[in-house]
C-alpha cells in the first residue's frame, strides 16, 4: 500500500484488528470465569431480575448481539443508552438488576455520571479496553479487552468488545465460556483475509459512490450492531452523512427517496430473515436507487464475508461499512478518521 492514504491512523487501526482479536481471544483464554456463575445463579434464582446492557456509540451497538442472546433464553434484558438511562430511566437501577456497561474508555462522560448513581457493590459487569479506568475499577466483574491503543474511530475497540460479549453471553445463559470463544479462533484469520483487499475495495466502492448523495445501512437481528455502528463511522470518519436503521424500517418512508444518487447497504445477516433482506435490495433496484447485500461464506469481495461461525458474523459484519467510509473519505479528499470538533473520548453529555 504505496498510496499515502493507507497510512493514516484509522487505516493502520483497521489493518491490525485482526492482532487485537488474536490478543484479546488468547487473553480471554486464560481467563477463569468462575466470577459470572453467580450472576448466572442470580438470573436463574429471580434474585436477578432483569439485565441492563447500556453503553454509548459503538460501544451500545456492540450490545444488540448479546440482548438478542439473553431474550433468546427467557432472560429479561433491555438495551438503553446510557446518557438516555442515567437521566429518563435511573429507576431501572435498583437492587434486582444486573448492570452491563460496555466503554472502550471506561471513562466516557455518561459512564462516569451512571457509576456515581450506582451504590458500592451494586451488581456491573464492565466491558473495557482501559485498565485502572473508573468502569474498571468500580465494576464487580470486569471482561478486559486487549486491543491496544487506538487512534481515532473506534474499530478495534469495537470488534474485541463483541467477542467479550459473546463470552459474557455464554456465562449469563448457563453455557461454556471458553467453549464459545473456541468457535471463534478463526476470526483473526478470517478479518486478515477479508482485509487484505483493502486497496481494491476501496478502489470499486469510489467508483461506485462517486454520485452518491444519500448513504444508508440496514439489516435485522444482529446485523443491527454493524448497521448502527457502521452508519456512526462512516460520519466520523469521511464526514458523510449516512443512516442506520432496521430494513422493515427503511420500508416505512425512507424507499420513497430513493433515487440514483442513493446507496443502500443491506445486511442479509442470519435466518429467519435473510429472504425479506435480500427482497428489499431487489425492491431498490426496481425503483432506481443503488444497493448492495452483504453474504457471508461466499466468494471474496468487498461484500463477501469469508465463512465464520454465527457467533463471528457480527465482528466480519462492520468491514464493508469500514471500506464505505474510506472509500467516502478519499473522494472527499479527506484524511480518514481524522476528527475536526470531535475527540477519541467523548468528556462532555
Amino acid at each position: 500500500m504505496t498510496d499515502p492514504f493507507f497510512t493514516a491512523p484509522y487505516v493502520n487501526d483497521i489493518l491490525h484488528q485482526g492482532e487485537a482479536l488474536e490478543a484479546s481471544l488468547s487473553a480471554f483464554a486464560a481467563r477463569p470465569f468462575a466470577d459470572l456463575a453467580a450472576y448466572a445463579a442470580g438470573l436463574r434464582s429471580g434474585k436477578l431480575r432483569r439485565v441492563i446492557l447500556t453503553g454509548m456509540g459503538s460501544s451500545y451497538h456492540a450490545l444488540q448481539p448479546l440482548l438478542l442472546g439473553l431474550l433468546g433464553q427467557g432472560l429479561q434484558a433491555q438495551s438503553m443508552e446510557t446518557s438516555e438511562l442515567i437521566h429518563h430511566a435511573p429507576g431501572l437501577l435498583t437492587p434486582d438488576s444486573l448492570i452491563v456497561a460496555v466503554s472502550q474508555s471506561g471513562a466516557s462522560a455518561e459512564i462516569l455520571q451512571l457509576l456515581k448513581l450506582l451504590p458500592a457493590q451494586r451488581a456491573l459487569i464492565g466491558v473495557t479496553n482501559t485498565p485502572d479506568s473508573p468502569l474498571f475499577e468500580r465494576s464487580t466483574a470486569t471482561l478486559l479487552t486487549r486491543a491496544g491503543s487506538e487512534s481515532t474511530v473506534s474499530c478495534k475497540t469495537y470488534v474485541t468488545a463483541l467477542v467479550a460479549l459473546v463470552a459474557l453471553e455464554a456465562a449469563l445463559t448457563g453455557g461454556n465460556p471458553g467453549a464459545a470463544l473456541s468457535e471463534l479462533a478463526g476470526l483473526p484469520q478470517a478479518v486478515a483475509a477479508y482485509l487484505s483487499g483493502m486497496p481494491a475495495y476501496v478502489e470499486a466502492l469510489e467508483k461506485k459512490l462517486k454520485e452518491a448523495r444519500y448513504l444508508v445501512l440496514t439489516g435485522r437481528g444482529k446485523s443491527l450492531a454493524a448497521v448502527g455502528t457502521g452508519s456512526l463511522i462512516i460520519k466520523e470518519a469521511a464526514h458523510f452523512p449516512a443512516d442506520g436503521m432496521s430494513s422493515a424500517a427503511f420500508r416505512h418512508g425512507p424507499l420513497d427517496m430513493v433515487s440514483p444518487q442513493t446507496f443502500v447497504l443491506v445486511y442479509e445477516g442470519l435466518e429467519p430473515t435473510r429472504a425479506v433482506n435480500r427482497a428489499l435490495v431487489a425492491d431498490i433496484q426496481k425503483v432506481g436507487g443503488e444497493a448492495a447485500l452483504v453474504v457471508c461464506g461466499s466468494d471474496r469481495g468487498v461484500f463477501q464475508l469469508p465463512a465464520v461461525p454465527a457467533a463471528g458474523l457480527p465482528v466480519l459484519e462492520i468491514l464493508p461499512a469500514q471500506m464505505l467510509s474510506l472509500a467516502l473519505a478519499k473522494l472527499q479528499r479527506r484524511v480518514p478518521g481524522q476528527f475536526s470538533t470531535g475527540s477519541k473520548v467523548t468528556t462532555r453529555e
